[in-house]
């Protein structure tokens, strides 16, 4: 985050840090993007948990449970994506950063980022930068609005 962090700090985006509420913002994330499966579904994808692939979110994405766009596609979404103000928080750190006025922000800004993932402030959308370079980044849309 610390990466990010300089990054925002360096192109004047102004930011407030939140810590320990990392925990809420994943288990929101999932309500919102990965609602449409059943609990059984979610532990054959490794959403979450310290087996085998060590629980990523974005294996939503990985296996094609959840429609996205990736990679190039996804980063043009992102960067054309209006962000009036949106959050972001990693899959293993208690922090969230809540940058408001983000419509600068672009998706080149987390290429050093792994295990990302930036919402708006009410998950409607999500852009999501993995430690795989094989996979993402990915960018959906919820299927229902909170």
């Amino acid at each position: 985050m610390d990466q990010l962090i300089k990054q925002l700090e360096k192109n004047n985006i102004k930011f407030k840090e939140y810590l320990y509420f990392a925990p809420y913002f994943r288990k929101r994330w999932e309500d919102a993007f990965v609602h449409h499966l059943n609990e059984s579904e979610k532990e054959k994808l490794y959403l979450y948990g310290d087996r085998y692939y060590c629980g990523y979110l974005w294996h939503v994405f990985s296996n094609e449970r959840k429609s996205h766009f990736v990679k190039t596609a996804a980063n043009k979404a992102f960067d054309m994506k209006t962000k009036p103000k949106c959050y972001v928080f990693h899959q293993r750190l208690p922090e969230v950063l809540l940058i408001e006025r983000a419509n600068t922000l672009k998706a080149t800004y987390f290429e050093q980022e792994e295990d990302v993932y930036i919402v708006d402030e009410h998950f409607t959308w999500t852009y999501v930068v993995t430690h795989e370079s094989d996979f993402g980044p990915y960018y959906s849309e919820a299927d229902y609005l909170n």
